[in-house]
């Protein structure tokens, strides 16, 4: 049994990365695989995850739209529509500021194709990153629309707007290694992306986890507190049973006596307007103290990073 304190780390490194790279990396978080990638490993794990819908991995990536037209009815059409996981807003009277996950772009052409706007968004999004869209474009291909201009807007351009449209467009992934009852209410907050260290697919009695179940260490008990004791013996009959389970048994169903107390890794990725309303309910006194234990020195280091959107955000005692 390993018992371990918890913690996050802030994903800026993957910021710098290819959105190809950044799903890869991202994704094998899950089936903790990251010992599989390599230089050429992302197409087909990319490819292969499509394939299955594991749509969830394609939220990963967002990129930054500068969408300008001719005709406002262009606008109207994609308005009308709602397109779900897009942040929009009008920044000139011809002009929309769009942005999305790789997901959501898909989705967005595969629910509205025939939109002149949304062709013309994918036909710029197919020749920039053809993998994420050759196995929903026709065969024949896409044809520009007249009358709609796309480029993309690069990260460092997105981290110079005004902090009303940064706190928008700024999407920043952050990695929580902590207990599953903390992920259990981070995964409430519905607009954000989410991937998890699956339990059904990782195996901790395999060599690869050191033939041990990970546990992450109690807030609530002192060390060498009677408490304390009641728990970690509690932790090691479970990790005892969950082992002797596997030898009859998948990992999906032995993690059937896993608990609460059992380490797992969550990526959350979601626009900073999204943190701040995580950061307001979860560091708040009512909050679970697990959570509040990461959640307040993240909030501190957001405040570093994004000064102009978290500066007035304050802790509540």
């Amino acid at each position: 049994m390993k018992i371990i304190s918890p913690s996050y780390e802030i994903l800026t490194d993957l910021d710098k990365q290819s959105l190809a790279v950044r799903i890869e990396v991202c994704g094998r978080l899950c089936y903790k695989s990251e010992d599989k990638i390599n230089v050429d490993s992302a197409p087909p794990f990319i490819r292969r995850i499509l394939k299955h819908g594991h749509n969830s991995v394609a939220e990963m990536a967002v990129l930054t739209l500068k969408v300008e037209f001719d005709t406002e009815s262009y606008a109207v059409q994609l308005f009308a529509v709602l397109p779900k996981y897009l942040q929009i807003d009008r920044i000139e009277k011809k002009t929309l500021l769009i942005s999305g996950s790789v997901r959501a772009f898909r989705e967005l052409f595969q629910g509205h194709g025939k939109l002149k706007i949304v062709k013309s968004i994918t036909h710029f999004l197919a020749e920039q990153h053809p993998l994420f869209f050759e196995d929903i474009l026709p065969k024949r291909g896409l044809v520009p629309q007249g009358g709609v201009f796309v480029e993309k807007v690069p990260l460092d351009e997105v981290e110079q707007f005004s902090s009303d449209l940064l706190a928008k467009h700024r999407y920043i992934a952050v990695k929580f290694v902590v207990n599953r009852a903390v992920t259990h209410e981070m995964v409430r907050h519905r607009p954000c992306g989410f991937l998890q260290e699956s339990q059904r697919y990782c195996r901790y009695g395999d060599s690869k986890f050191g033939n041990q179940v990970t546990f992450i260490k109690p807030l609530f008990y002192e060390e060498g507190s009677e408490e304390y004791a009641i728990w970690q013996a509690a932790m090691e009959e479970t990790e005892r049973l969950y082992i002797k389970l596997l030898d009859t048994s998948t990992a999906q169903a032995a993690r059937t006596v896993l608990p609460n107390s059992c380490k797992t890794e969550l990526i959350v990725y979601a626009n900073l307007l999204q943190w701040a309303h995580m950061f307001k309910l979860r560091t708040s006194k009512g909050a679970d103290p697990s959570m509040r234990e990461v959640m307040i020195p993240l909030l501190d280091d957001f405040k570093q990073l994004f000064p102009t959107v978290f500066a007035d955000l304050n802790v509540e005692n």
